[in-house]
């Protein structure tokens, strides 16, 4: 983060209201941030739209959240790496017929790809990269808008890297994806800066003990790593608490939870 970067309150300070009513669509929802989030949204009211690739692993969340007592939750499997703008139309369409409404869409889901240097990089490769990493937030963002600008307030929550904000050697096409999230979270919030009932934050977690950061680190000792259940009160706050005046923020999150400045803008 820049030197101008600014503090936010700790999780037990941030404003973290219920969500009762309030439909939460979560792409990577079993995943090391989704999961968790998916569960304290469902905790906190939600009715939360779960995303993911394997059935079997959104049957399992479907399951723990209604045995917890949450709003039972909708199942929404899609492969983004071959999902076309016909699969999201589909789910936008479906949403408006059996909810009627979306309030949050989080973006979790990333495809980490290969690493190494670039002339062992697959062009193949590559191109799933772009759809998982940009093309399916893009895609999914634009066609739920009707649904979004519907909703009194309305939050979009991108998950970027360290690795998109400063590319380095052998990160791929992984690191290029996330700069285009990037890009993508920027454009959107100075677009949104006037809508007085649309937000747009990004998040940029850190090292976490998740599945991605062992695929990235596989000798690394994950135990000195926050838990990604560390990073859902930020989610929650970014989901529901957030004033209008407050969007259009950047938080790095490692920043966040060691007290330090954390926020900077998405807005130039």
């Amino acid at each position: 983060m820049a030197s101008s970067a600014k503090t936010l309150f700790a999780a037990s300070d941030l404003t973290l209201p219920r969500q009762d009513g309030r439909v939460v669509l979560i792409t990577g929802a079993t995943g090391g941030l989704g999961r968790p989030l998916a569960l304290a949204c469902a905790h906190a009211g939600a009715t939360v739209v779960l995303h993911g690739r394997v059935v079997r692993k959104l049957e399992e969340l479907y399951d723990e959240i209604v045995a917890s007592g949450g709003p039972e939750p909708v199942i929404l499997p899609l492969d983004l790496a071959r999902a076309e703008a016909s699969d999201f139309a589909n789910v936008a369409s479906a949403l408006t017929a059996q909810l009627g409404r979306l309030d949050a869409l989080v973006h979790t889901a990333a495809l980490l790809g290969s690493l190494g240097p670039l002339e062992h990089q697959s062009f193949d490769n590559w191109l799933a990269l772009l759809r998982v990493n940009v093309a399916a937030p893009m895609g999914l963002t634009r066609i739920m808008m009707p649904l979004l600008a519907q909703a009194p307030d309305a939050s979009i929550v991108f998950t970027l890297d360290s690795r998109g904000q400063e590319p380095r050697a052998y990160w791929g096409g992984y690191a290029v994806t996330k700069a285009g999230v990037a890009a993508l979270a920027r454009e959107l919030a100075d677009e949104w800066e006037n809508r007085p009932n649309l937000r747009v934050n990004a998040v940029v977690p850190g090292p976490i003990r998740s599945p991605l950061r062992r695929q990235s680190h596989p000798g690394e000792d994950s135990s000195v790593l926050p838990a990604p259940e560390a990073l859902t009160p930020l989610y929650l706050h970014l989901i529901a608490g957030q004033a209008k005046a407050d969007s259009d923020a950047l938080v790095d999150a490692h920043a966040w939870l060691a007290g330090s400045p954390c926020v900077d803008s998405l807005r130039p």
